[in-house]
């Protein structure tokens, strides 16, 4: 089973950064959450990491796992996907991987055109019932955070 970790990034204004795949890339145009495959010997949040880097120049601060999906694509398999609540060190973003990135409030989500694995978590952001901010913050205060 492929293990694919991605990051639910929330700005001060409750704006959330997703990234359109290039026009050669399977599944073409489709919108993400930045992430990838985790590769053998790494974390998840290894990978997360690496992931944010390769894709974007991007430093991850801090993770808090969200949940995990199990999808299964036609032709590809069956993958599970572990999402995070991501905080970025501050800089410039640059959508190496991306055909373009945007940030977008969570009730402007269902406007874009989400990979079918996303669309449960997409559905959970939009409504409120997932609120990437108030999560990391909740794992600052938590005495086992590191």
């Amino acid at each position: 089973m492929l293990q694919v970790v991605a990051a639910v990034v929330e700005r001060s204004d409750r704006r959330l950064l997703i990234g359109q795949r290039r026009a050669h890339d399977t599944s073409p145009l489709k919108w993400e959450f930045p992430g990838g495959k985790v590769e053998p010997g790494e974390s998840p949040e290894q990978a997360l990491a690496r992931e944010l880097s390769e894709e974007l120049g991007a430093i991850l601060q801090r993770a808090v796992s969200i949940g995990t999906r199990k999808y299964e694509y036609p032709q590809r398999g069956l993958m599970k996907i572990t999402f995070f609540a991501a905080a970025l060190a501050p800089g410039e973003l640059q959508p190496k991987a991306f055909q373009q990135i945007a940030w977008v409030l969570p009730r402007e989500l269902a406007n874009y055109d989400f990979l079918p694995a996303n669309a449960q978590l997409v559905a959970e952001l939009a409504t409120g019932r997932i609120k990437p901010g108030e999560l990391l913050a909740a794992s600052m205060d938590s005495p086992s955070a590191d």
